[in-house]
């Protein structure tokens, strides 16, 4: 018990910067006409994907993710809604992950990705100035630039520079995500926030093709400091295609011994009235890490999950 408070009262400055920070993301998201809204943490039809599985609650799951929600209030109409959810994901534990964390998700009807990337620099440039840091933070033996515009690099560049092979070569032969992790990731230039832009068109998600070039899709991650701070999709909102990239995430689940989740038969029909739509699930908890100058997600929760 000693020193579970001890911990507690250490991190209460960290804590006090993620309180200031939550403040100052629901003041930038007002300011730009967003509505803020809360959806449910448990649904009966999690959104299948290959590599992340929900937390049963009963004969329901704990949200993996409200995106499903949130779209379907963007079908329903509302055109900029944004939300700071719960999110729970099995067997997540680590330095920079929990299996309960804080996402904030915001949506813009008629948009695209990039406009998603203008949100992020102004919306990290309003919480700084709120914060004190101004133009710049310091983060381990890193200064952060954060003076717009932040670098933009597709994926393609990204894996000729870093990687020495091409990013179709590496879907192909199966090293994609092992290769992003421990060739590309590490090699980006810490000193400034950088989107990473235009993936394969396998690796979409729920994103959609591009227009321009039907090989990639536009979807974004953004990396500060070598945190993965935050994914971005111009949103995919062709039902029949989505039914079909579901069918590939379980055919994917199954064969590596997961069990199937019952079909988001409500999601994907509300998907088919969605308006053309850009959406982001930027992770809270390292957002916090970034400001708060801290290694560990540990250091900026008040509450580990072996500490209850």
């Amino acid at each position: 018990m000693a020193d579970r408070v001890s911990r507690q009262a250490q991190i209460r400055g960290n804590l006090k910067i993620r309180a200031a920070l939550y403040r100052a993301v629901r003041i930038f998201f007002e300011q730009e006409g967003f509505l803020e809204v809360e959806v449910p943490c448990r649904v009966p039809c999690p959104l299948p994907e290959a590599n992340v599985d929900a937390v049963e609650s009963g004969e329901w799951f704990l949200q993996a993710s409200p995106e499903s929600c949130m779209k379907r209030l963007l079908a329903a109409g509302y055109p900029r809604i944004f939300t700071i959810h719960r999110a729970f994901r099995k067997g997540e534990r680590g330095g920079r992950h929990l299996p309960e964390f804080s996402l904030l998700e915001w949506y813009r009807a008629e948009a695209g990705y990039t406009a998603l990337m203008d949100d992020c620099e102004r919306l990290v440039a309003f919480i700084a100035k709120s914060l004190g840091a101004e133009n710049s933070l310091v983060y381990g033996d890193f200064r952060v630039d954060l003076k717009r515009p932040w670098p933009r690099l597709s994926v393609s560049d990204a894996f000729a520079r870093y990687a020495q092979k091409s990013a179709g070569q590496a879907v192909t032969d199966g090293s994609f995500d092992y290769d992003m992790a421990f060739a590309v990731e590490p090699a980006l230039d810490p000193s400034r926030p950088v989107f990473l832009c235009d993936y394969p068109k396998e690796k979409a998600s729920l994103a959609r093709i591009s227009t321009n070039n039907t090989l990639v899709a536009e979807r974004f991650e953004l990396y500060a400091a070598g945190l993965e701070i935050a994914n971005g999709f111009s949103e995919l909102n062709d039902a029949e295609e989505q039914r079909r990239r579901f069918a590939d995430e379980e055919k994917d689940r199954r064969a590596a011994g997961k069990p199937p989740y019952p079909a988001p038969e409500k999601f994907l029909e509300d998907l088919s009235r969605m308006p053309p739509a850009a959406g982001i699930a930027l992770g809270l908890d390292r957002l916090v890490m970034l400001f708060a100058d801290a290694r560990e997600i540990d250091e900026v929760t008040a509450f580990t999950p072996e500490e209850l």
